[in-house]
């Protein structure tokens, strides 16, 4: 997913964490500056719901505009290398199974 709260708190004039920190009061949302900062500077990996809608309601927008879907490198044509079993034959890349002692 990428985030894009800079981008969107841009377009609503909004340009510096502490500037977000004053709007979100104004809706009840009152996170520490520390949490506003880190969600500024990068893309957080945990954002609760409820504080997602406060979000969107100080900066008029919707999550759509917020959280934008990435495809991931896998889907991309990318084969991802399974690892083998010790003292597995080559059975053609398919995935590991266990093997009954003989």
């Amino acid at each position: 997913m990428k985030w894009n709260l800079r981008m969107v708190a841009a377009q609503r004039d909004l340009w510096r964490p502490t500037e977000l920190l004053m709007a979100f009061k104004t809706v009840g949302f009152t996170p520490l500056l520390s949490k506003v900062a880190s969600m500024w500077s990068g893309t957080p990996v945990t954002v609760r719901l409820d504080d997602l809608d406060k979000i969107c309601a100080v900066l008029n927008c919707t999550v759509g505009d917020l959280l934008q879907a990435e495809p991931l490198e896998a889907a991309a044509g990318e084969s991802e290398v399974l690892p083998k079993a010790v003292g597995a034959e080559d059975t053609g890349g398919g995935p590991v199974r266990p093997m009954p002692r003989r």
